[in-house]
């Protein structure tokens, strides 16, 4: 029995539908009622800061997926997921699980800013732990454009703080897949890996990509980290995560995303979806989203 946290995030909805399709035992873990309703999966109420709800929900479980809410805006102290996913481990420890498949990030490492340094803390915990672990670090989501995070202006413009740097963003559909497959076999135990999507592409890429979708011009807005810092400061968020995030821009502007690897192909046995593909089979989300951007 697998047990699927973030299961209506941008990759559990995905993974809810291949373990269904395939016929895979596995339930979810979800916070509201109404959203597990919505999945039409077998499902079960909890969350990661309520430690019985934990307990209750690993009961038979013996693979995990390990995804979570990411980095968050803090004035002190550690992340938030530290403590969570920690909290998913110990108990998936104390059921019995066999076996982890955590999602985390590209360039985790000891003292990275935001994400890069928490999924560190929970990637050594994870492997001290005494249970089966795999990792995924994928690079930037094609979903951000969609979500919000790609960030569109007011006028509808596409707004990048990389330069010319590109980022080979992967369709969380891919990731999905992956963590499927190693959740359903014995492959990849103690392994990292990293996923990527079949090419880099620049912010002008995109938004040339964007437009032909659409059918009219999206213009690439470029701007610099420390004018993103500034501007997430003025809209009331802690400077320290401001500042965090302009210095992330600044290593993806120096080309930390724009290496492809052939993990997805490894894991899926094929390769992975375009940028071009997800865009067109998200043509209406994308429209929506540009709509409420330049309300």
């Amino acid at each position: 029995m697998i047990l699927v946290t973030g299961a209506t995030g941008s990759i559990g909805t995905h993974l809810v539908r291949f373990l269904l399709d395939d016929g895979v035992p596995f339930r979810a873990l979800v916070r509201d009622p109404a959203q597990g309703e919505a999945l039409g999966c077998d499902h079960v109420v909890g969350d990661f800061d309520d430690p019985g709800s934990l307990a209750a929900a690993m009961r038979g479980v013996d693979r995990l997926f390990l995804n979570a809410a990411g980095a968050q805006p803090v004035t002190e102290g550690e992340q938030p997921m530290i403590r969570q996913q920690r909290a998913a481990i110990d108990a998936a420890r104390a059921a019995g699980v066999a076996r982890v498949v955590k999602v985390s990030v590209w360039h985790a490492h000891q003292g990275g800013r935001l994400a890069e340094g928490a999924h560190w803390e929970i990637e050594q915990y994870l492997k001290a732990s005494g249970l089966g672990w795999t990792i995924l670090q994928p690079s930037g989501f094609m979903q951000n454009f969609i979500t919000g995070a790609g960030t569109f202006t007011a006028e509808g413009g596409l707004l990048g703080a990389y330069g010319d740097a590109g980022v080979s963003y992967i369709d969380c559909q891919d990731i999905a897949a992956c963590a499927a497959a190693l959740l359903s076999g014995t492959a990849g135990l103690g392994e990292t890996y990293v996923l990527t999507g079949p090419q880099a592409l620049t912010h002008t890429e995109i938004a040339r990509e964007i437009s032909t979708v659409l059918g009219r011009s999206v213009a690439h807005l470029e701007t610099s980290p420390d004018e993103l810092a500034a501007t997430l400061r003025a809209q009331g968020l802690p400077a320290g995560f401001a500042d965090d995030l302009a210095e992330l821009c600044r290593e993806v502007a120096a080309g930390s995303l724009e290496a492809t690897t052939s993990a997805v192909r490894e894991l899926t046995g094929r390769e992975p979806r375009t940028f071009a593909r997800f865009l067109a089979d998200n043509a209406d989300a994308l429209r929506a989203s540009l709509l409420t951007a330049t309300r």
